[in-house]
């Protein structure tokens, strides 16, 4: 049973396309970068697989789920971060993840077990009556972070979670997601960092205009293209590429 689906996913705002017919299959334990320039979907396609957004058309099912069906019980399976955070600004970091942890059942001695246990992995030592209001924006992703994971997803997405993170914390993210993956969770990161997704991500999918340009191993999209690099693959795939002269300098 794949732990993601989709089939034939669209979406429409008025007359643009944010999505087009995108299908693709991921097995548990899977750990996809999913990689478009600004605008490509990557996000609309996250906010549908999360049940944040309706599809025009098309099917997602999530750990054999039908998401449309009972999107519920494809909740209480995933973890996500999203790139605008959304979080409850106006409670401490504690109290936010104690909310956050409510919502998934689990009982006050594990939330604050936890809790502990994220903020020390993260070098995340909030004053203790620090609203999040007050984090700074790396502080804020490492809480977002922490609320993915403290209820222990099956599947975890990640749009843009390296963003504003100190690089003695990435690579801590980075030790946890490939812990994550060994043990059998599904992870789907979306990021501009080709190099991160070189580094981290054993498969990748390429978005341009809502359409899946590009699906496999990096070695497998690289034998597609005479070895180039991921970022002459990538440009090659999507195009659009302009000279780095100005007229002025």
């Amino acid at each position: 049973m794949p732990a993601l689906e989709l089939l034939n996913l669209t979406k429409h705002f008025g007359d643009k396309i944010a999505v087009d017919g995108l299908s693709l299959s991921l097995e548990a334990g899977a750990f996809l970068g999913l990689l478009g320039r600004n605008g490509a979907g990557k996000s609309t396609t996250l906010k549908m697989v999360t049940g944040l957004l309706k599809p025009t058309s098309g099917s997602i099912r999530v750990l054999g789920i039908d998401i449309a069906a009972e999107p519920i019980a494809v909740k209480r399976q995933i973890g996500v971060m999203p790139e605008d955070m959304a979080l409850l600004e106006y409670l401490t970091g504690p109290q936010y993840l104690r909310f956050v942890g409510r919502m998934y059942g689990l009982d006050e001695a594990t939330i604050d077990a936890r809790r502990l246990e994220l903020f020390g992995k993260l070098d995340l030592a909030p004053a203790a009556n620090a609203l999040v209001a007050d984090y700074s924006f790396g502080m804020k992703k490492k809480i977002a972070l922490c609320a993915a994971l403290i209820h222990g997803p099956r599947i975890l997405f990640l749009d843009e979670p390296f963003e504003g993170i100190d690089a003695v914390t990435s690579r801590t993210i980075k030790d946890i997601l490939q812990t994550l993956q060994q043990r059998g969770v599904t992870l789907i990161l979306t990021t501009h960092i080709l190099d991160l997704v070189e580094r981290l991500c054993p498969l990748i999918a390429i978005l341009d205009e809502g359409k899946l340009k590009g699906f496999g191993t990096l070695d497998e999209l690289r034998g597609r293209a005479n070895g180039e690099s991921l970022e002459n693959l990538f440009v090659g795939l999507v195009g659009g590429a302009q000279t780095g002269e100005l007229s002025w300098l």
